[in-house]
This record gives structure tokens, C-alpha cells and sequence, in this order.
């Protein structure tokens, strides 16, 4: 087993990284006999990992609710907020109570909210079983619902108490899906580690076809990468929004589309291309790098175009809805070079519709 610590004093965690630790007790070292466990899941998940979960747990002495929440993307909103609440109130849970998260970054984020807002706040564990969920989403402590006007406006800074990452559950993913966690791979080398993203261009093969080794050694970078940047800045004062690599295009097209119809990493493998080609035209990015981007993308058999029919003027209510707009200015996540990502507020809506239309299908 591998782990990633987050050092954030007494709200730091465990990210434990392995093959089969969901039927290990020893892997929820947090839990002890007598406390009062809900777990949340979704139907998909639930079939293939709940009893698992749930035996586990029992062998540990913890008492046991679960409710599921629906699948997709469209679900994570208010009314999956109040399932949860209402199972945790009709099964007389308290401030005592801990709520485990067992799925993809839906059921992660939404359960992770309800964590923060039950009776002010109660333990919680992730136990991501996507691989977007196990790079990114899990790790860091951002929860949040979607709002039909933009994705992620409602939600916390809410830490778990650990992360474990379960590489057995990644068997059951569809393709698509596993397709859409490399997407927030390949982000993290393209904004803090060149080497990574060169690993990344020898090995994207082997993760594709969810080599464990391969996956386990990208899990564990993932998750330190994130790590080291959440001990820095917590709550996205600085840096942390280097991590938004191609979101405030990607949630731009998902809001758009309709949440669900694209996955949230297909949307942000071409955002990152349309940041990408922004970069170039503010004369940072080589054109040679631009390339290199969007060919790993391509053989992580993500999109590399704008979805059709969507214009590049249609990206930009949602642009100007973004949690990094500060003071008018439009800020987005751009590339120096691979390896190196910054903040910009200097780029012109002019601008901005250029790099668009460079990624938009002819």
C-alpha cells in the first residue's frame, strides 16, 4: 500500500493508495467499534461495492445506514443534498456520526457537503472509485452542488478525515470513464511537472488499459502534486487555482450542454486545449508544445475539439460567472510552458474567442 499525507495540521489526512483495501479493516484506522456510519452511494457503485464496504465495517463494530443518491452529473444539486439529510436525520445520526463517500466525484462532492453542513459538520471519508475522482476530486477537501446558471457555486472547504483509494474498483469502470480521469491527469503535468507529463507520454497506454503498477505510480503522483499544492493554499487564495487548468472553459461547455452530456473530463481535456492554444497567442506556449498536449489527450482517447454546434461567443456567460472573475477582469489558468501553468487576467475577450474557434470543429 502507498500513501500521500496532507499536512494541514489538525485537519491533515491519510491518502492510502492500493489493490483490495476496501475488504481490509485496517484500512479505516479513523473508525473504531460503536460509531454510526452513512454511507452514500449511487445504484452503479452500490451493486458492485456497498456489501463489501458495508462488512467491512461491521467487522470493525461500526453501525451501518447507507443511501444512495442518483447517477450523473445532473444529480449533483440540492435536491441529492436533501436525500442525504433526510436518511441522516430519519436514522437519528449526530455530531458524532460519520459519513463516508463511495463512488465518483459526484457522490464525493455531494456527500462531502453534507458532511459540512450536517448539524455543522461531521467526519468524513472518501473512497473514490473513478479514476478523476482518485486523481483530483477527492483530494483537497472542495465540496460542492452545481446550479443550473454554473457548475460548483454552492458548496465548502470541507477536509476528510482520509482518502482510500481502492485500485480494484477501477476494474468496473466503463472506458469513457476511465478516459475522463486522465483528462485530470495529464492536467497535473502540464501545470507543475514536465517529467510527469514525459512519463505520462511513455505510459499513457498502459493506463489506459489500467496496468496496476502504471496506475498506482500515477495515483500516488497525482495525489502528492495535489497535495503539496492544497498544504500551500488551502482554500484557493494563490496557487491552488493553478489546479483549474481548462475548467473555466470545460464548465463552460457542461453547463451548456446540459450537465452529464459531456463528462467532466472530457470538457476540461478541451478546455485545456483552448487554454492551451490562448497560451500560444499571447506568445507563451511553442506551438511544438501545443501539439505534444493535444496528442496525449487524443491517445487518452478524450475530445480535441469544441463540441459542434456550440459557438465560442455561447462559452462566455458562463466564462463570467466563474468563482476566479475578481474585480471585472476575467482570470483563467494559462501555460508558460509545459510543466509551468500561471493566472492571467491580461487576455482580451477578442482573445479568449480566438483560441476558441482554434479548437472548434470546421
Amino acid at each position: 500500500m502507498l500513501q500521500v499525507d496532507v499536512c494541514l495540521k489538525e485537519r491533515g489526512y491519510p491518502i492510502s493508495i492500493g489493490s483490495g483495501l476496501l475488504a481490509d479493516p485496517r484500512s479505516f484506522h479513523s473508525l473504531k467499534a460503536g460509531d454510526k456510519v452513512m454511507i452514500v452511494s449511487n445504484p452503479t457503485v452500490s451493486q458492485y461495492y456497498l456489501t463489501t464496504l458495508t462488512n467491512t465495517l461491521l467487522k470493525l463494530g461500526c453501525q451501518v445506514d447507507h443511501v444512495l443518491i442518483p447517477d450523473g452529473e445532473q444529480y449533483k444539486n440540492l435536491d441529492s443534498l436533501d436525500l442525504i439529510f433526510t436518511a441522516l436525520l430519519e436514522k437519528n445520526h449526530n455530531r458524532d456520526s460519520v459519513l463516508i463517500a463511495l463512488g465518483g466525484g459526484v457522490v464525493g462532492d455531494v456527500a462531502g457537503y453534507a458532511a459540512a453542513s450536517y448539524q455543522r459538520g461531521i467526519r468524513f471519508i472518501q473512497i473514490p472509485t473513478t479514476l478523476l475522482a482518485q486523481v483530483d476530486s477527492s483530494v483537497g477537501g472542495k465540496t460542492a452542488v452545481n446550479h443550473p446558471l454554473g457548475k460548483n457555486m454552492i458548496g465548502a472547504f470541507y477536509q476528510p478525515i482520509a482518502v482510500i483509494v481502492d485500485t480494484n474498483t477501477l476494474q468496473t469502470l466503463p472506458q469513457r470513464e476511465v478516459s475522463a480521469g486522465l483528462a485530470e491527469v495529464i492536467k497535473y503535468g502540464a501545470i507543475l511537472d514536465l517529467a510527469f507529463f514525459e512519463w505520462l507520454e511513455q505510459h499513457i497506454d498502459h493506463l489506459v488499459q489500467l496496468d496496476q503498477a502504471s496506475l498506482e505510480y500515477c495515483i500516488q503522483r497525482c495525489c502528492q502534486l495535489k497535495a503539496d499544492v492544497v498544504m500551500r493554499d488551502e482554500t484557493e487564495k494563490g496557487d491552488r487555482a493553478l489546479l483549474n487548468l481548462g475548467h473555466t472553459f470545460g464548465h463552460a461547455i457542461e453547463a451548456h450542454l446540459g450537465y452529464g452530456n459531456w463528462l467532466h473530463g472530457e470538457a476540461v481535456a478541451v478546455g485545456m486545449l483552448e487554454a492551451a492554444a490562448l497560451s500560444h497567442l499571447l506568445g507563451d506556449l511553442k506551438t511544438k508544445d501545443v501539439a505534444r498536449l493535444e496528442a496525449l489527450i487524443a491517445r487518452a482517447n478524450l475530445p480535441t475539439v469544441s463540441p459542434d454546434g456550440m459557438q465560442p461567443e455561447q462559452y462566455l456567460p458562463y466564462m463570467w460567472r466563474d468563482k476566479k472573475v475578481l474585480n471585472g477582469e476575467l482570470r483563467l489558468v494559462l501555460l508558460k510552458t509545459l510543466g509551468k501553468a500561471y493566472v492571467s487576467s491580461q487576455a482580451s475577450e477578442v482573445q479568449v474567442l480566438s483560441a476558441i474557434r482554434c479548437i472548434t470543429q470546421q
